[in-house]
C-alpha cells in the first residue's frame, strides 16, 4: 500500500503539519504541481528558522501558501505543569487534543541535554517493575504527538536538547508507524537534523518489529530492556517474554544492523532478590558473548504501589564487576529526577482519553 495522498480540499479536517513526513509531502506537492525543492523550503522555515505561519515563507508562491493553510495547522500538546528535579531535571506533563495527558523528562549533564519522550498514552506491556503499566493502554500517539513533545519542551528549554531517547510512557515498537515517522523526522537533514548517534529507540523486545525496524535504514541506537537472564523470571516481570523469549529475542538482535562503531545498549533493570545476583551477572555475560553492546545497570527506581526494591550498593557493584571483568563495557545508569517521579519507569500521567486501542 502506497503512502497517502493528502489532496487539496477544504472540506476536510486539516493535518497537523509536524505529523507529515518528508515523503508525504513531496507526494501532496507533486499532486499539486509543484516542484520537489519547494518541500525542502517548506520544511527550511518550519524546523531550522521555526515559523508557524505560512504567510511568513516569503520565498513560496502566495497560491501555495494559500494551499498550505488551508491543508494544514500546526499543533503542538500543551504543557499543563512542570515539575523541577534537585538534579536540573524537568519532567512535563503534556496534554493531547482529545485530553490525553503524557509525560516527557529534559535531563541536562553538562553540554549533553537529554528529552525522553513518549510514544503512547499509557502502555499495554505490563511490565511488573514499571509504573507506567499501572495504567494499561489508553491510545497511541500520532507522529505529531510523538514529535510535538521535541517542539514544545524546545520552545520552554533555553539551553535547547541535544539527544532525544524513545523511552518514556508506552512501547515504541508497539505503535510502529508513527514512531517510524518520527524518528525520519528527527534525523532528516530537512528537519530537525539530529545525529542518528543522538537519538536512541528503547524497546522491551517485539521480535517482529525489530526485525522491520532493520530494514527500514534508520541507523538510530536501538536499546533493548532485557532485565532477566532465564525465560522464568523475564516471564514473570516481563509478560512479552511469553511470546518473544531471551533466545528468540538474541537471534533476532544477533542480525541487527549496526553502523561501524555503533553497539546495542541492554539496560537492565535491578530487582533487589529477583535478578541481581552473581549467577545472575554469569548468565547475562554468556548471553550476550559475541554482540556488540554496552550494559546499562538501572538500581530499580521505586513507587509507591510496587512490591520491589533496588539492590544495595554493594550488590550493584559486583554484578557490575563480574561483567567487567567479562570485558563488557557496563554503566550504572544515575537516577535523574527520581524525586518527581521522572526516573526510569516512573512516568505515569493521568490519562483522561476514552480507553481506545489502536494497534498497528
Amino acid at each position: 500500500m502506497g503512502m497517502p495522498i493528502y489532496r487539496f480540499c477544504p472540506s476536510l479536517k486539516m493535518i497537523n503539519f509536524f505529523g507529515t513526513t518528508e515523503a508525504h509531502l513531496n507526494e501532496l506537492f507533486t499532486s499539486w504541481g509543484e516542484k520537489p525543492y519547494r518541500v525542502h523550503q517548506v520544511f527550511n522555515w518550519v524546523y531550522n528558522y521555526r515559523v508557524r505561519d505560512f504567510d511568513a515563507m516569503t520565498n513560496l508562491s502566495k497560491a501555495l501558501r494559500s494551499k498550505l493553510k488551508e491543508t494544514f495547522h500546526f499543533g503542538l500538546p500543551r504543557v499543563v505543569e512542570t515539575s523541577p528535579s534537585y538534579d536540573g531535571s524537568v519532567k512535563y506533563l503534556l496534554q493531547l487534543d482529545d485530553g490525553a495527558r503524557v509525560e516527557a523528562v529534559w535531563m541536562p549533564a553538562g553540554p549533553r541535554k537529554t528529552l525522553c519522550i513518549s510514544t503512547q498514552a499509557g502502555c499495554r506491556m505490563a511490565c511488573s517493575f514499571c509504573q507506567t503499566a499501572t495504567l494499561g493502554l489508553q491510545r497511541n500517539l500520532s507522529t505529531a504527538e510523538i514529535l510535538g513533545q521535541y517542539l514544545a519542551v524546545l520552545d520552554d528549554q533555553e539551553e535547547g536538547i541535544t539527544n532525544i531517547v524513545v523511552m518514556g510512557m508506552g512501547e515504541p515498537l508497539d505503535n510502529y508507524g508513527p514512531v517510524v515517522d518520527a524518528l525520519r523526522l528527527m534525523v532528516s537533514p530537512q528537519a530537525l537534523r539530529l545525529s542518528t548517534r543522538r537519538v536512541t529507540l528503547s524497546t522491551s523486545g517485539l521480535v517482529d518489529k525489530i526485525d522491520r525496524l532493520a530494514g527500514e535504514g534508520l541507523h538510530v541506537n536501538l536499546a533493548i530492556s532485557l532485565n532477566a537472564t532465564d525465560n522464568t523470571v523475564r516471564d514473570r516481570i516481563m509478560p512479552i517474554n511469553r511470546k518473544y523469549p531471551i533466545e528468540t529475542l538474541l537471534d533476532s538482535l544477533k542480525n541487527f544492523p549496526l553502523k561501524a562503531n555503533r553497539r546495542l545498549t541492554f539496560e537492565y533493570v535491578l530487582l533487589e532478590g529477583i535478578n541481581d545476583t552473581d549467577s545472575d551477572a554469569l548468565r547475562l555475560a554468556r548471553l550476550l558473548r559475541g554482540l556488540a553492546c554496552k550494559v546499562n545497570l538501572i538500581p530499580f527506581n521505586a513507587f509507591g504501589t510496587s512490591v520491589y526494591r533496588p539492590p544495595g550498593e554493594d550488590r550493584i557493584l559486583a554484578f557490575q564487576n563480574i561483567l567487567i571483568s567479562r570485558n563488557y563495557s557496563v554503566f550504572i545508569r544515575k537516577n535523574r529526577g527520581s524525586d518527581i517521579l521522572g526516573a526510569c519507569g516512573q512516568l505515569a500521567a493521568q490519562t483522561t482519553a476514552s480507553p481506545l486501542q489502536y494497534f498497528n
